[in-house]
C-alpha cells in the first residue's frame, strides 16, 4: 500500500467519524438539491440536451487535434499568443517568463482548478509574486492556507461562523460578520488588487473552436475584472475544455450552471477572444492562452476511459456522491475529487499511487445519473480497477486471496467446506487486509444447501 493510499484511508476514516463536518456538508448540499430541479425546468427535454452535449463533446475530444489549432489560427488573428504546455512544469516556466518579462508584482486570479492543478500560487510565491485569489470562495480558502474544497464551491465545509471568525483572525475583522458584511470586507480588499495587479490570470470554462476565443462563466464578475484591468491577460486552460462552435455555448452554459448551481443561468458570462482592439477601450494590452496538456492525452489515448474527458467541472457527481459527503474533498489529496476526480486522478498522475481512489465508490451509479454530459462515471471506475489489475499493480497476496475467492465460489463442495466460524477465521482473521477498513464479514452456520434441504423437507 502507497503511502498516498495510506493517507487517505486515515483521513477518510477521521472525516467520516467527524459529525460537525458531516452536518456542514449535508446543510450545504440541501441547499443545492433544492434548487436543482427548478433549473432544470428550463429545459423541455432534459435528456435530448444532455445526449446533445455528450455528442458535442465526442466530436471535440474525438477530433481534438483539428479544433485546437483551429482556435490557435483564429485566436493569433486577433493578437493574441498560444503557448502549448506538455507538463505543469512547461506551464508554470512560461507564466514565470511573462511575469518577469512584465516585471510584475501582484497576480489576481480567479476561480480556475487548473491553475489549483499546477499550483501556481506556490510557484509565483516562490517568484516573489503576490497571487490573490479574487473568487469568495477561494479567497477564504487562501486565507486559511487550505486548498479548494469542491470543484464549484472551495469552502463548502465551512460554515458562516467558520468564515466571519477566520476573517477576525486573518484580517482583524468583528467575529460575529454576516455574510453580507464579510463579502464587503473582501470586496474593498480585492478591488485594491485589481487596480494594482500587473498580470490577471483566469480558467476558461470552454475553448470555442470556430471563432477562436475563451468562455468564462461566474457569478462575481472577478473573472471579467481579472480579465479587464491588468494589462497583460493569462488564460490557463486544459486541452479538452474544447466545443466545437459558439452555438454549442446556448447548451452547454445552462447545463452547466443548473448541475453546478441550480440557475438557469450564472449571473456573468463572457467571451474572450484577443487583446484590446484598436479602437477599443477596455481590455489587456496582451493576451496568453496556455493549453495544458499534464496528462490529458494519456486519457485521450485509452480508448474505454476517454470519455472522462467529456466532464464540464460542474461539480454535480460529488453533491451526488455518498463518499464523498462522507470523508470530504480533501480527504482524496488531489486537485479533482468525488468520483471524477476518482476516475481522471489515475491518468493524469500515477495509476500505482492513485488506483486506491477507483475503490472509494459504493458504485451505486447515482454519479452517472447526475451526470449532465452522460459520462458512465461507475463504470470507468471499473475499468480503473481492471486497468490497475491489468496493469500488475495488485500484490502477490490480493492475487492469491482472489485467486481462492474466485475458485471457492465456483465449487459448491468448497463453499460447503467448514462451520461459518472457521470461515469467519479465515476471511476476517487470515486475510486481515480486507478487514482493516471494514467490518469483518460473518457467515451463516448452515450451508446454502442445508438451508435449501432444511426448507424443501419443511414443504414437504
Amino acid at each position: 500500500m502507497t503511502e498516498t493510499s495510506q493517507s487517505f484511508n486515515a483521513k477518510s476514516t477521521v472525516k467520516a467519524a467527524d459529525y460537525e463536518h458531516r452536518r456542514k456538508i449535508n446543510f450545504n448540499i440541501s441547499k443545492y438539491n433544492a434548487v436543482v430541479p427548478i433549473g432544470k425546468q428550463q429545459f423541455s427535454e432534459l435528456m435530448v440536451a444532455r445526449e446533445r452535449a455528450k455528442n458535442a463533446k465526442w466530436r471535440a475530444i474525438e477530433t481534438l487535434d483539428q479544433q485546437l489549432e483551429q482556435f490557435e489560427m483564429l485566436f493569433t488573428k486577433r493578437g493574441g499568443k498560444v503557448i502549448w504546455a506538455e507538463t505543469s512544469e512547461q506551464a508554470l516556466d512560461e507564466i514565470g517568463k511573462i511575469c518577469t518579462e512584465k516585471n510584475c508584482k501582484t497576480v489576481v486570479k480567479s476561480k480556475s482548478m487548473v491553475t489549483e492543478e499546477i499550483h501556481l500560487n506556490k510557484f509565483l510565491e516562490k517568484q516573489g509574486i503576490e497571487s490573490v485569489e479574487t473568487d469568495l470562495g477561494e479567497y477564504i480558502q487562501q486565507l486559511d492556507e487550505e486548498p479548494p474544497y469542491h470543484i464549484v464551491t472551495p469552502a463548502m465545509h465551512k460554515s458562516k461562523e467558520d468564515v466571519a471568525k477566520l476573517f477576525a483572525e486573518k484580517l482583524g475583522t468583528p467575529s460575529n460578520l454576516t455574510p453580507e458584511q464579510v463579502t464587503l470586507v473582501a470586496r474593498k480588499k480585492l478591488r485594491e488588487k485589481f487596480i494594482q495587479a500587473e498580470v490577471g490570470v483566469t480558467g476558461a470554462n470552454f475553448i470555442i473552436s470556430d471563432i477562436g476565443g475563451i468562455a468564462i462563466t461566474e457569478n462575481e464578475g472577478n473573472g471579467r475584472l481579472s480579465c479587464a484591468f491588468p494589462k497583460t491577460h493569462i488564460v490557463v486552460v486544459g486541452i479538452e475544455k474544447v466545443i466545437p462552435t459558439m452555438a454549442d455555448l446556448g447548451l452547454f452554459w445552462p447545463l452547466l450552471s443548473t448541475y453546478g448551481t441550480g440557475q438557469r443561468v450564472t449571473v456573468y458570462n463572457t467571451i474572450v477572444c484577443g487583446p484590446k482592439q484598436q479602437g477599443e477601450t477596455d481590455g489587456p494590452e496582451e493576451m496568453y492562452v496556455i493549453l495544458l496538456d499534464n496528462g490529458r492525452t494519456k486519457l485521450l489515448e485509452n480508448a474505454k476511459t476517454r470519455e472522462a474527458l467529456y466532464c464540464i467541472r460542474c461539480g454535480a457527481c460529488l453533491n451526488a456522491c455518498p463518499v464523498y459527503k462522507n470523508i470530504g474533498g480533501h480527504a482524496y489529496e488531489t486537485t479533482y475529487s468525488g468520483p471524477i476526480g476518482s476516475v481522471i486522478t489515475p491518468h493524469l498522475k500515477d495509476m500505482d499511487e492513485y488506483k486506491h481512489l477507483s475503490y472509494a465508490s459504493s458504485l451505486c451509479g447515482n454519479c452517472t445519473e447526475v451526470c449532465p454530459v452522460r459520462i458512465n462515471l461507475h463504470e470507468l471506475l471499473l475499468e480503473n480497477r481492471h486497468e490497475a489489475v491489468e496493469f500488475g499493480m495488485a500484490s502477490l497476496g490480493e492475487k492469491v486471496a482472489w485467486k481462492g475467492w474466485k475458485a471457492a465460489s465456483l465449487s459448491r463442495k468448497m463453499m460447503n467446506m467448514g462451520s461459518g466460524k472457521m470461515k469467519n477465521f479465515v476471511i476476517n482473521k487470515i486475510f486481515k487486509s480486507w478487514t482493516t477498513h471494514r467490518s469483518n464479514l460473518n457467515f451463516s452456520e448452515k450451508t446454502f444447501n442445508q438451508l435449501w434441504e432444511e426448507r424443501n423437507a419443511n414443504g414437504k
